[in-house]
């Protein structure tokens, strides 16, 4: 049975929905249909055929929440060309291994890409500035519930750098995680200040239950003050 686009925000010109997590945003060349993109194309498609999405954000396969596309190639150039500047706020909830012990960091590092595609720390001279910055909003003796929020978007960005850190995601076996309490990433891309049609908008994602399982209360507070924090 297929599962039924779980979409966040639409207007004219714009489509924004929930990924679940183990779903490739885009095809390969191994796999075309069963992605978000032929899911949200068959959708406006159903409107009218001629319609088309366009993608705007990405997130890995692993990932889970909240990716956004254009309908028509003008939004998706305003979008992409200018992304940091209508992209306010770019907020995730991540469960980490081990215990984090400051409240509030940030992670800076430069980031390139090597043959393999493989994410690399190196210098300000050969790759691009990562800005990650966290805040702890739980703990117990073996996981940090961490709300993070992107100044850039660099591939692998947050994965990369908290495994760096010393805190890997649990289920990341990008980055060898040895843990997986919730049997898949715990990253979720939670909550978007987008900027549309010269208006602040907030978009926010349900959190997964995987995620409530481990800090139920944490969520449960997040949920109540993440459109007031913003």
């Amino acid at each position: 049975m297929k599962k039924k686009l779980d979409i966040l925000y639409e207007d004219k010109n714009l489509l924004i929905v929930n990924k679940r997590a183990n779903v490739l945003t885009v095809g390969t060349l191994k796999e075309k249909e069963h992605t978000l993109y032929y899911e949200a194309s068959a959708y406006v498609k159903k409107q009218y055929p001629k319609n088309k999405v366009f993608i705007i954000n990405r997130l890995d396969k692993e990932t889970s929440g909240i990716v956004v596309f254009a309908k028509n190639i003008e939004t998706k150039k305003l979008y992409q060309d200018n992304w940091n500047n209508y992209a306010l706020v770019r907020e995730y909830l991540a469960i980490v291994c081990g215990v984090v012990p400051n409240k509030k960091g940030s992670l800076k590092s430069y980031l390139a890409e090597n043959k393999r595609l493989e994410v690399y720390k190196t210098s300000d001279k050969y790759g691009k500035l990562a800005i990650t910055n966290y805040e702890v909003l739980g703990k117990n003796k073996s996981y940090t519930l961490l709300k993070i929020n992107i100044l850039t978007g660099r591939k692998n960005q947050i994965r990369y750098q908290l495994s760096d850190f010393g805190y890997k995601i649990v289920g990341d076996k990008k980055y060898k995680a040895l843990k997986n309490p919730i049997n898949r990433l715990g990253l979720h891309a939670s909550l978007l200040k987008l900027k549309i049609k010269n208006q602040d908008v907030i978009i926010t994602s349900k959190i997964p239950k995987e995620f409530k399982l481990m800090f139920a209360k944490e969520i449960e507070d997040y949920g109540k003050n993440s459109k007031s924090n913003c």
